[in-house]
């Protein structure tokens, strides 16, 4: 197992294929005098998350906050066991909300891996374009970036002059079963390519770093697409891509970087 490790200044990289669990998103920890995760892993790691804190000799206990980026198994599945343990509030869009209160196998994906999801509570819905969270002296704003699925968001942080961004799943995939729409999606990354990130935090491909090779990534997911990487008025309809079916849930996870 790769150990955790420490992205920027208080931000850590705590889960993921080959840190935690195989079925696993990239977990991110954030240190604001509280701790702050954004997004859980499929649920079977959670004490391999928890022992990942402590070596990074940090509290567990301080867990205050879970953000979920969108209504996936891989990002949600241990949110439950977490808020149970450790008292922690669940914030998630309203838009995803749903599938993550009712445990909804299908829409989670959860079924793809034979799972089942736990239930759990979202304890603040975001309803608007953007909401900004306090934690001590600092702030986390969340974005609404639709595509991947309706109530995706991605988490932005500025800390020592750097332009962080928790943009879990750029790279999709997108159904019809997930509610995906490509539009959307593609407005969503250029909304992400005006903040010029210093340091782009994805889901399952790694974290990228500066901001030229965050760019070259979202851009390269554009093109792959077939999707020009400045506006146009051309109206993309929702599809499913070429990404469907189980394949392309489970190839992200042997990519982790």
């Amino acid at each position: 197992m790769m150990k955790p490790r420490e992205v920027a200044k208080g931000v850590y990289l705590i889960g993921g294929a080959g840190i935690t669990d195989p079925w696993d998103c990239l977990i991110y920890l954030i240190d604001m005098e509280e701790l702050i995760i954004i997004d859980t892993g499929c649920g079977q790691s959670v004490e391999r998350i928890i022992y990942n804190i402590r070596k990074l000799k940090l509290n567990p206990v301080m867990i205050s906050t879970i953000f979920l980026t969108h209504s996936h198994i891989d990002h949600i599945g241990g949110a439950a066991y977490l808020k149970k343990r450790f008292g922690a509030k669940v914030i998630a869009h309203s838009f995803d909300s749903n599938i993550i209160e009712k445990g909804d196998r299908e829409k989670s994906g959860a079924y793809f891996y034979g799972m089942d999801l736990e239930p759990v509570s979202v304890d603040i819905k975001i309803y608007s374009t953007q909401q900004e969270f306090s934690f001590g002296e600092e702030k986390l704003l969340s974005i609404h970036t639709p595509g991947h699925t309706p109530g995706s968001i991605s988490i932005y942080l500025e800390r020592d002059g750097k332009k962080i961004i928790f943009a879990q799943d750029v790279h999709g995939p997108f159904m019809e079963l997930f509610d995906s729409n490509l539009s959307d999606w593609a407005s969503s990354m250029r909304r992400l390519l005006s903040i010029k990130p210093d340091i782009l935090c994805e889901g399952h491909f790694g974290i990228y770093q500066p901001y030229q090779v965050a760019k070259r990534y979202i851009e390269s997911q554009l093109i792959e697409q077939g999707l020009p990487t400045i506006p146009s008025s051309k109206k993309i309809y929702r599809v499913s891509t070429y990404r469907t079916g189980l394949y392309c849930l489970i190839r992200p996870f042997f990519r982790n970087n």
